[in-house]
């Protein structure tokens, strides 16, 4: 853990300190990124996991709305921008250690490439996987182009 996070432990309620400072402490991983938990913020449910690099992190807080690194696509990847469910920041916050992201967004529609309001639809359970919720939209609909040109 960096000094930095080890001051903030003992911070009192309020303290402030430039964002940059934290930045420059923020542990990503041995690929330059971080795991954002994306949060609905009125309601708490939990939407997605992506990651963000650094640009995506200061672009998302620059402009209020959440941009995260696409793995399989090599670069950012602004949410909705290929669906038009984009997520807006109201709040973000870092664990205790600097190294996962927790966004509060409000999120425009469904929030997983399947459709459905979350990612988290696949109940794991004592003996078996239960599916948990239906798409809102069909994923052919909301991408508005076949599966296999994604």
């Amino acid at each position: 853990m960096t000094d930095t996070f080890k001051q903030l432990e003992h911070a009192k309620l309020d303290f402030r300190m430039p964002l940059a400072e934290v930045l420059e402490a923020v542990r990503f991983n041995d690929v330059g990124l971080i795991p954002a938990i994306a949060q609905q913020h009125d309601s708490g449910e939990v939407l997605m996991m992506a990651w963000m690099n650094r640009e995506a992190l200061e672009e998302t807080l620059a402009t209020g709305r959440v941009c995260y690194w696409s793995r399989s696509r090599g670069k950012l990847w602004r949410k909705g921008e290929s669906s038009g469910q984009q997520q807006h920041l109201r709040g973000a916050s870092l664990d205790c250690d600097g190294d996962t992201l927790l966004l509060q967004v409000e999120q425009t529609g469904p929030a997983c490439h399947t459709g459905r309001r979350s990612c988290f639809y696949v109940a794991l359970e004592k003996s078996e996987v239960r599916i948990t919720s239906e798409p809102l939209i069909d994923p052919e609909t909301l991408y508005r182009k076949p599966a296999q040109e994604r």
